[in-house]
């Protein structure tokens, strides 16, 4: 396992998840708006690790492992928690169906391909994300960045959080949508890990 500068900064964005989920839910003025500046700040850092590991030529194994998963982790630890918790400002049984059912698919999606990498690391091959994974990967986190803070914004300007809430959702169904497809073209590109 090799620790350079790249993969220590992977490591800090797995790290900042605690952060995001104590400021999620501990309730105080500005909580989910924290919240929504510490995922941002975890986002961020997953271009960071990727340029600089580009550009130095410090792209490993292991980074390439861990990257996936980090991105992984943060965005299913959100999710999760605006799934719990109503956007006061949309119908809340519609609003936490839509979500949910969002939320299945994308993470069923990440465990068919975790279980996919699996297989091919047991094969000696690494599988990289690809950039349609790339793409559903920054639409996702947009989305959910949008809809963390909407709790916040609905005590202080009914329309900003009109405006996010909305912007999410549309963001959060079109993630959706990508991560079907981008699903099904990483496992029909790499088919061949399959075969014995």
């Amino acid at each position: 396992m090799s620790m350079n500068l790249p993969n220590k900064i992977t490591l800090f964005r797995i790290l900042m998840i605690p952060v995001f989920a104590v400021l999620f839910f501990v309730e105080f003025e500005g909580h989910t708006l924290a919240a929504a500046c510490v995922f941002a700040l975890a986002c961020m850092t997953d271009f960071i690790d990727g340029y600089i590991a580009r550009k130095n030529n410090l792209v490993t194994a292991f980074g390439k492992f861990l990257d996936p998963i980090a991105d992984k982790m943060i965005v299913a630890c959100a999710l999760i928690a605006i799934c719990i918790t109503p956007p006061y400002v949309a119908p809340q049984n519609v609003f936490a169906i839509s979500v949910a059912v969002c939320t299945m698919i994308i993470l069923m999606r990440e465990l068919m391909i975790s279980g996919f990498r699996t297989v091919a690391a047991n094969k000696g091959v690494v599988l990289p994300a690809d950039m349609i994974g790339k793409i559903k990967t920054w639409v996702q986190m947009s989305a959910i960045f949008a809809l963390i803070p909407v709790p916040d914004f609905a005590n202080w300007n009914h329309i900003a959080a009109l405006v996010f809430y909305y912007a999410g959702f549309g963001g959060l169904v079109a993630a959706t949508l990508l991560t079907l497809i981008s699903g099904a073209h990483y496992l029909i590109k790499n088919r061949e890990v399959l075969k014995d």
